[in-house]
């Protein structure tokens, strides 16, 4: 079969598969770098129109997708061919607006921030902010709050862990937040000034009292994705706190343990949200891809808190929650709900109340025996099972099985192809 026997359906399934896998996991996957000139423009989002292509000739009946190299991307083929199809295609040189996932675009707003550098550190001004935030989202406070209350939170916050000298000002991180795109403001008059000065941005708030907070998409993803919230405070850790003991900031705004890592409850979180399991949607696209690309995300993030004590001599190495809950909700997402002992005789038919299979997530090593805090060292376990792996008189015998899965299964869904 030729490029012209696709037709819309697979252009659709495609990018339905792009939506699922997110942009930089499914151009890996089909071999396709970033669109150099080129973005296929459906409903509000844009993606590379060649990897669409690509892809969507691999949906044609007994036929594979195409990689980059076995076809042309410009107007005489995979462009023109969006165009007869009657899809748009618009021509941005640097493909700046190709479609993110959420989580994605957030994180990518995030490393853009622009942060005073003068001690040649970053300050810590709007990632403290930023924290604080993600920390009511969580608990599903409000979302916008009246600026005396939010001074009052992020003045005491800057006191105590201003770590780098940062002055209690919460004017500045939120004027900036605000010109990144990442605070509103409402109720006020005239132009938020930029996060510069003194008296006058300290007088502009005091006048204008504005009700402020993140803005509602944010807050929504950081308060029902476990994930989006991990991967942002990961995100802020890494680009600000290297060096420092960011504990006590995390503890006291409620996202050090290992629950942070956890999904809101669905009876708590909108019924049309986004599905993060991969069957909600018949795209196509193989279940073990999906739970793959998940489960890639959820080590890194494991492997970002792991390697930054490496080499030095602390205690937090083995006992930080972000780390311990990532990891954790991988090796859940990695057993689809079955003990991952080969030699388990049957675990609970019953489920949680939140309906999720009765298990247990533990370390095939006690950390405190040598063990890592890691998925390839972990394993998901019926009660029965992991009743006799810690006191059972075969337990000897039997973790040295479980290292062996576990081992085997991370690197199972470690491979791009999902196993």
């Amino acid at each position: 079969m030729a490029l012209t026997d696709i037709t819309s359906s697979e252009v659709i399934r495609a990018i339905e598969e792009f939506d699922l896998l997110g942009r930089e996991r499914f151009l890996r996957m089909y071999e396709f770098g970033r669109a150099r000139r080129y973005l296929l423009a459906h409903e509000g989002r844009f993606y590379d129109s060649k990897a669409i292509v690509g892809t969507a000739h691999g949906y044609l009946p007994g036929q594979s997708p195409l990689t980059a190299k076995d076809f042309s991307g410009g107007e005489r083929h995979a462009v023109g061919l969006l165009r007869r199809l009657g899809f748009t295609v618009v021509d941005d040189p640097g493909s700046s607006r190709a479609q993110q996932a959420p989580q994605d675009h957030l994180l990518d707003r995030l490393a853009g921030l622009k942060v005073n550098r003068a001690s040649g550190r970053p300050a810590l001004y709007q990632p403290i902010a930023l924290l604080w935030a993600t920390g009511r989202a969580r608990r599903g406070e409000r979302r916008l709050l009246p600026w005396g209350e939010t001074e009052q939170a992020l003045r005491d916050l800057l006191e105590r862990h201003g770590m780098r000298g940062e002055r209690p000002r919460p004017d500045y991180p939120v004027s900036a937040l605000h010109h990144a795109g990442l605070w509103v403001l409402h109720d006020h008059s005239g132009p938020v000034p930029k996060a510069h000065g003194d008296a006058a941005l300290r007088r502009w708030f005091a006048e204008n009292q504005p009700l402020s907070g993140v803005p509602e998409p944010v807050y929504d993803l950081l308060r029902r994705s476990g994930e989006a919230r991990v991967a942002v405070i990961d995100a802020l850790l890494c680009t600000y706190f290297n060096g420092l003991d960011y504990g006590p900031l995390l503890m006291d705004v409620g996202l050090y343990d290992e629950a942070v890592a956890d999904d809101a409850d669905a009876d708590s979180t909108d019924a049309d949200a986004d599905s993060t399991d991969g069957g909600a949607r018949d795209t196509g696209v193989p279940h073990a891809v999906v739970v793959a690309a998940q489960y890639e995300r959820w080590c890194r993030i494991v492997e970002h808190r792991e390697s930054e004590n490496r080499g030095r001599r602390t205690t937090r190495a083995s006992t930080n929650p972000i780390r311990s809950g990532s990891a954790r909700r991988a090796v859940l997402l990695r057993s689809e709900g079955r003990c991952e002992n080969p030699r388990c005789t049957g675990q609970p038919a019953d489920v949680t109340a939140s309906g999720a299979p009765i298990l247990e997530v533990d370390h095939v090593m006690d950390l405190a025996q040598g063990g890592r805090d890691h998925p390839s060292h972990m394993v998901a376990l019926c009660p029965n099972c992991h009743a006799i792996k810690t006191r059972g008189r075969t337990r000897e015998e039997l973790r040295a099985t479980l290292l062996d899965v576990a081992r085997e299964n991370h690197a199972r869904w470690s491979n791009p192809q999902g196993g």
